[in-house]
């Protein structure tokens, strides 16, 4: 699995357009892209900074949004964001992830046969096939 972390200022009081905006147009949209699994929106107590974590199976669909997605997602948010992004993509190497689904990951099975998740009682592992 794999994380694009985009860091970006807000201009003035451009959280709740921002956020609205994420909400009803922007994550409606990442659901449909091939590859893309979840979407988290932190912000600063004051409103100023926000960063995203999208989640993404393979490297391969995170950098297919990166050339193709992400620069309309941009001209979305031009209007709210005070300088450029930053963005990174990393590999998810450790999570402490509750509950994984085999439909969702499908590298989950693997997961828990090589890991203590697989001892009965230990862990929160839910098998959805």
């Amino acid at each position: 699995m794999f994380v694009r972390k985009v860091a970006a200022r807000l201009k003035p009081n451009a959280l709740p357009q921002f956020t609205n905006l994420m909400d009803c147009d922007i994550l409606p949209w990442l659901r449909k892209q091939e590859g893309f699994r979840d979407l988290i929106i932190l912000a600063l107590a004051d409103g100023r900074e926000i960063a995203t974590l999208s989640f993404w199976d393979h490297e391969q669909n995170a950098e297919i949004y990166n050339a193709h997605g992400y620069p309309e997602v941009l001209k979305l948010l031009e209007d709210m964001l005070d300088g450029k992004p930053y963005v990174k993509t990393f590999e998810v190497v450790s999570s402490t992830l509750q509950r994984l689904t085999v439909s969702e990951v499908p590298e989950a099975e693997n997961l828990i046969q090589r890991t203590d998740l697989a001892r009965p009682g230990y862990g929160s592992y839910e098998r959805s096939v």
